[in-house]
Formats: structure tokens, sequence, C-alpha cells
């Protein structure tokens, strides 16, 4: 069994790290520089950054911002947020990330999907999805919607079927981003990331919800996540990575262990 990782996000506005609920009411919690830094000293597994307005702006992500972060640190980095084209996606890699996440342009065009599998390989691709309980209906089997450009507009597409038809087009990975638990620190959107998980072969991050180490721990045992996204359980404080794997690997989850990291000697 592959072990299950921890993965910080960093949403960035504006050039800074910001922290909402449920996608709205944003604010400021730091430098995007320094805070991959300080994730990647502390043992996190990846770092994944989402330029949050670059979609609903139609404009290109801040890869100077990128090119930043991929200096400090040593760990997988998937960046997302605006991209829209194989170029798009070029740029982003060559600007030091290893993996990019595809959301709105993908929904508009699912051949991008293929698009990126072909030319970098499925391991660089995940498809990300802001999924919003909406509801069982005829469109809507699983109950969950995808909506996109920062939870802002509805697409009338079920979560799980894209999950599937994503993984059918080439998608190394599956990100389910709860637009209702996000935020909140009441846990990950269980249902769903489990309907997801028993339904596709590929690796499924959780996202949106954390607020405990207990909260991860679900994710990983009941949710069948292989990863869990973190924000406001790091960002404030309260749970600091080694802390949270050190309960995860006493609660029996496969955990990578925390290693105290001397940047400055890679230097």
């Amino acid at each position: 069994m592959l072990a299950k990782r921890i993965i910080p996000c960093l949403d960035v506005r504006d050039g800074k790290v910001t922290k909402g609920v449920k996608f709205l009411e944003n604010v400021d919690v730091g430098d995007p520089v320094a805070m991959a830094r300080y994730y990647y000293e502390e043992g996190a597994d990846e770092i994944v950054f989402y330029d949050i307005t670059a979609s609903n702006e139609r404009r290109g992500i801040m890869l100077e911002v990128v090119r930043a972060v991929a200096r400090e640190i040593f760990i997988p980095f998937s960046v997302g947020g605006g991209l829209r084209t194989l170029e798009d996606m070029r740029a982003v890699l060559l600007a030091g990330a290893e993996k990019v996440s595809i959301d709105s342009g993908a929904t508009r065009n699912p051949n991008l999907i293929a698009e990126g599998a072909r030319a970098f390989g499925s391991q660089c691709v995940v498809l990300s999805m802001q999924v919003k309980k909406t509801g069982v209906r005829a469109e809507i089997p699983s109950g969950y919607e995808v909506i996109i450009d920062g939870a802002r507009t509805p697409t009338g597409r079920d979560a799980l079927q894209w999950s599937l038809e994503g993984e059918r087009l080439g998608a190394g990975e599956l990100c389910i981003n709860s637009i209702d638990r996000d935020g909140t620190k009441l846990g990950y959107d269980l249902d769903i990331t489990r309907q997801i998980s028993e339904a596709v072969s590929i690796p499924v991050i959780a996202s949106g919800g954390a607020g405990e180490p207990e909260h991860l721990r679900e994710a990983f045992t009941s949710g069948l996540a292989d990863a869990a996204i973190v924000a406001s359980i790091v960002h404030y404080g309260e749970h600091p990575i080694p802390a949270l794997k050190s309960f995860l690997k006493s609660s029996g989850v496969e955990i990578r262990d925390a290693v105290s990291i001397d940047l400055g000697a890679r230097q």
C-alpha cells in the first residue's frame, strides 16, 4: 500500500496566500514563497499552488511566483489556476512545477486532459474539480455538481461522471474539492470522496474542510482518499504537519515520517 500524502494548499490572490470559507470572504495569511519553504521544512509530502482568480479573470497564472516557490522546495509541486491551453501547462512545468492542476479549462475543453497527458505524461496531469452537493436528479446522479470559475459557475456536469471521464482521457490524479466544506473545519465530504475513490483506479485527493487530525484519518479510511489537502488546519499553526503525521501513524494510517530538513545545507 502506498503511503498517504499530506498536501498543504497555497491559494494565492494578488501575490498573497489567502483563505476563505466556501470560496468567499478571503483574508490574506502570508507570503507564498515563505509558506512553501516552511511547509517543505515541516515535512509536507507535496505542495499545491492555486492562482484562485486566474480562471474567473480569464488571465494567465503568476509564473514569477511559481518560479520563486520552485526554487525553495524539493518535493512535488502542483500548480493550477487559469490553465486553458497546452502552452499554459508547458509554461507552468518549465517554471518548476512537477504537475499541472486543471479545472475550469478542462471542463470547458475536456480534450485538454488528453493533450496534456500525451505531451507530458499522465503523472503530470491532475484533474481538479470544485464540487457542490446539489441533490440527486437525472443529470446529477451522484448528487454532486461540478462548479467552475472559483465556485461561481454551475456546469450541470455530474462530479462522479466527470471523474470517470477525466480518468478515461488520461488524468493521473483527481482532486475533489468540496465547496460546501471549504474553510469550515467540519471535515472532508466523505460521501463524494468515497464515491469517486471506489469508481476510479487513479489516486484521489480529498480537499476542503480539514479542521482536526481526525478529519484526515477519516479521509484516508472512510473516504478512501490517497492524499489530503490541508490549509486552515496548518496555516494558523493549530496542527503542524509533524503532529498530523504522528497522529495518523499512531492511528494505523500508512504515512511518510516527517523529516526535519535543513534547507540551508542544500544551497
